[in-house]
């Protein structure tokens, strides 16, 4: 079986979901399995109505719109998506009686994206010819815990997605299945965060043996930079686990992090393709990746990165301080991407603020605490970084030809990467120089 997801800008308009549709047919020798994304928006929209509907304003009719136009232009008839409409305002109606966007009801209302997507893209299919059929991803098996917002599939989908997505297959049906969503034990829906249909795709497509995980978007592959920062970018062709893991994590925006875990766990290699260029070969992320490479591969970066820097002298080589700094940010769900240490202070990087005044209070308590916002984290992966003596004078003499200073630094365990922390307004700057200078490609 071949595991297909298709990304939001592919489900998006007419003429994208044409490419999707061929895309689908050409490949129904593999016995392909689609995963989809909600169409580009909806998923911001449904959110923000999640917040008006908190202050007690329901109001649907833009979504429906959006998504009537889609259906319409698809050939669909928008009667097919009825009862998700329905229960989305039902849902929205539900915030605005209790006056709460709770992490549940948001959860619900955020669901409808991929609800409605999945119905639309398989009537697409089934009129071309394509013997579709749509699924909510409960519906064969993705049952999840119940931490809304950012749930993750608990050990029994394995089974159930197998045996339910297989038997459909087996049948002669093109599983369409909704990615981003499951459903906890006692039948309340779930989502797995934000990009989670990536991951949606990936514990499916392990689940049913796929010999390849095809992630479909908007750009060729994974990209040497983001080719809107670094218009000379190019297309990696070969990429380990270990290094797309890196740059997912570290601000690269075609795969998300949790998306190589169950592909690694099964050995399944993970192919990024455009839907627009689906001749173009893409990357192909493999345990082993390219054996032959050397020096930098990428270069990655997150934005609105904020430094937080512990420092307490009377710590000094006293046992557990950081322990007791890390209890603190875990304490309040804080997850940290950096860390650097001395011997009376610990600095480190967060990406997102919820939680991070409760830890910041807390850590008030170890010593002295302040916080640097706006800061860009730029990431450097390279292959035998250990080996080279290249590789990092030549970053910082990049970095100091464009008076670009560095206020945080790691070399992370695993000797692939090297990461730095820049002022906010100088990240792209950064991310240009270290293109120009590892890559030799100069504007």
């Amino acid at each position: 079986m071949r595991l297909m997801k298709f990304g939001g800008t592919s489900v998006g308009d007419p003429a994208r979901l044409a490419n999707l549709c061929e895309i689908v047919r050409g490949a129904l020798p593999l016995e392909p399995v689609v995963v989809v994304s909600a169409a580009s928006k909806v998923t911001d929209m449904l959110l923000s109505a999640a917040r008006k509907a908190a202050g007690g304003v329901v109001e649907v009719e833009a979504i429906e719109a959006r998504v009537t136009a889609l259906l319409q232009a698809f050939g669909v008839d928008a009667a097919l998506v009825a009862p998700e409409l329905a229960g989305l305002r039902a849902a929205l109606g539900a915030i605005a009686a209790r006056g709460e966007a709770t992490a549940e009801l948001t959860d619900l209302v955020a669901s409808y994206g991929e609800r409605i997507s999945v119905r639309g893209v398989a009537a697409t299919l089934s009129a071309k010819g394509v013997p579709a059929t749509h699924h909510d991803a409960f519906d064969v098996g993705m049952v999840t815990d119940d931490n809304f917002g950012g749930a993750e599939p608990l050990p029994e989908s394995e089974a159930l997605l197998r045996e339910r997505v297989t038997a459909l297959v087996r049948a002669g049906k093109v599983p369409v299945v909704t990615g981003f969503i499951g459903r906890a034990l006692d039948g309340r829906v779930t989502t797995l965060g934000r990009g989670g249909s990536d991951y949606s795709a990936a514990v499916v497509g392990a689940a049913v043996g796929a010999d390849e995980i095809e992630i479909w978007t908007d750009v060729p592959g994974v990209m040497s930079s983001d080719p809107r920062v670094v218009p000379e970018a190019h297309t990696i062709p070969v990429l380990s686990f270990d290094e797309a893991a890196e740059l997912a994590y570290f601000g690269a925006k075609v795969l998300h992090p949790k998306t190589i875990h169950p592909a690694v766990r099964r050995g399944i290699p993970v192919r990024v393709k455009n839907t627009f260029e689906p001749a173009h070969p893409g990357t192909v992320i493999t345990a082993a990746g390219d054996r032959e490479a050397r020096g930098a591969r990428a270069i990655a970066h997150k934005k609105g990165v904020a430094v937080v820097n512990v420092v307490s002298t009377r710590m000094l080589l006293a046992h557990g301080f950081l322990a007791r700094i890390f209890e603190a940010f875990a304490r309040h769900r804080v997850v940290v991407d950096l860390v650097s240490t001395s011997e009376v202070s610990v600095s480190c990087t967060v990406d997102r603020d919820d939680g991070l005044d409760g830890a910041l209070t807390e850590l008030a308590g170890i010593g002295e605490v302040s916080v640097a916002r706006d800061r860009t984290l730029v990431c450097v992966v390279a292959a035998g970084l250990l080996d080279s003596p290249e590789v990092c004078p030549r970053i910082f003499a990049a970095l100091g030809r464009e008076k670009i200073a560095v206020e945080l630094l790691s070399m992370g365990a695993s000797a692939i990467n090297v990461s730095m922390v820049v002022a906010g307004d100088r990240g792209d700057d950064a991310v240009r120089a270290l293109h120009r200078e590892l890559f030799g490609v100069r504007a």
